[in-house]
């Protein structure tokens, strides 16, 4: 198997960390990926420079780790960038009835003064279980909506949790599988981790790590047509050339691979090609002075055109981004919403008046800088079920597989579970070899 000739498609976090345990193993690795830069969901762009010239990054979408994020960490310590790591424990919060409510741990939940004392005493009796329970099976056949409703009572539910799954799933809100919203308690932890300067650190070092190992990075490259050949080697159109492989990973969306692959059953094709997935949005504020005093603002009032307010540099110090205030204004919508496609100043006309909600202060001089990414397949729509209909990592197609955030169940999208996996596929792959 040694000198294995495989291609990845995309070089986000599975991506990447995939192609260099392959490459530690011997095989022939390139990269292929559309856009210029390593990343992925979690590429970021430069936002200031220190003294030095040396540059700053900030993610396109918000970013940071959890306690239980091992892949993630064991991976960072393993580059030798885990001095870089810090873990604040930032403010999380709500917006409800037009005013902030701290959520970050048991004494602001039974002081929140949103729902009776007993309802409250309730959402923390549910939420401690959801962190104690260690299976999500038990949860399979349940919407999160008939669950929580049940357990923390129809009141509760209306004002903590089902603002969110509406603003976060839209129409799809009540069908969103609960083992799906266990994991989002279960996993998550109030001290947040993240890399000083950016977590592009980590994927241009994969990147390095992989060159240095004899493997190719192709960037701005998009894949056009993956097809088997004859001989049972696995062809991929990108850039205008065709490159044959030994093997090929796509870490696209399933759906995405599925149609760009020719020859694919129409039975796998009809099984797992379809399933909803929203796209992703944020605008990046950049002010010279502070939004508000937390970091996170869950918007759980009506009316809002975003579903979260995220001030990065209450968080981090404003001082690692030359004093720079950073705010995400984030949102999860259809890929066919207006607003994937209009410009940063036409956005920013609907959100101020908003924003100005929380901060009546605030004046468009305070925006210093502005920046607007979107990206499709980012958020799946997971429903009930959505685990009975996983796509397999070995395709139909003879040394054709694929890896991506839509088999992540029932964990939500993150750098760590895309990490877990590859490192999952990439013993895998070592085992089994080309046919």
């Amino acid at each position: 198997m040694r000198g294995t000739r495989t291609g990845v498609l995309g070089a986000g976090a599975l991506g990447l960390t995939l192609a260099y345990r392959l490459a530690q193993q011997g095989d022939a690795v390139t990269v292929i990926e559309r856009e210029p830069d390593a990343g992925g969901l979690a590429a970021g762009f430069v936002v200031a420079r220190r003294a030095d010239g040396t540059p700053v990054y900030l993610e396109k979408f918000y970013h940071h780790l959890f306690r239980a994020d091992h892949a993630a960490t064991n991976l960072i310590e393993e580059l030798g960038l885990g001095d870089r790591m810090t873990w604040p424990r930032p403010s999380s919060t709500i917006m409800r009835d037009g005013k902030i409510h701290s959520m970050d741990g048991a004494l602001p939940l039974l002081r929140l003064s949103v729902l009776p004392f007993h309802d409250r005493v309730r959402v923390g009796a549910v939420l401690a279980y959801l962190k104690l329970e260690k299976g999500y099976q038990r949860f399979e056949g349940y919407t999160a909506e008939e669950w929580l409703r049940r357990w923390m009572g129809p009141n509760a539910y209306g004002v903590i949790a089902k603002p969110l799954l509406r603003q976060k799933f839209g129409e799809y809100s009540d069908k969103i599988a609960m083992p799906w919203f266990w994991s989002r308690v279960h996993l998550r932890s109030t001290a947040l981790g993240y890399m000083r300067g950016g977590f592009q650190a980590l994927y241009e070092e994969l990147a390095h790590r992989v060159e240095s190992l004899g493997g190719r990075l192709q960037f701005s490259t998009a894949v056009t047509k993956i097809v088997r050949e004859k001989s049972g080697k696995i062809a991929v159109e990108a850039g205008g050339e065709t490159q044959s492989f030994d093997r090929v990973v796509s870490t696209l969306p399933t759906r995405l691979s599925i149609g760009l692959t020719a020859g694919m059953p129409e039975d796998f094709r009809s099984r797992f090609g379809g399933g909803a997935a929203y796209g992703a949005h944020c605008l990046v504020l950049e002010l010279d002075r502070p939004l508000s005093g937390v970091y996170w603002i869950a918007i759980n009032d009506p009316g809002y055109p975003f579903l979260a307010v995220v001030e990065h540099t209450n968080y981090m110090p404003p001082e690692d981004y030359g004093g720079k205030r950073l705010v995400y204004v984030g949102n999860y919508l259809p890929m066919d919403h207006p607003l994937f496609s209009q410009d940063k100043e036409q956005i920013l006309d609907q959100f101020l008046p908003h924003l100005q909600r929380i901060n009546p202060a605030l004046r468009r001089a305070w925006i210093t800088g502005l920046h607007s990414f979107s990206a499709p397949y980012s958020q799946p729509i997971v429903t009930v079920g959505f685990g009975r209909h996983l796509a397999p990592h070995a395709t139909p197609i003879p040394n054709l597989y694929m890896a991506n955030m839509f088999q992540i169940y029932p964990q939500d999208r993150g750098q760590n579970y895309s990490i877990a996996m590859a490192e999952r596929l990439a013993r895998r792959l070592a085992r089994e070899g080309p046919v």
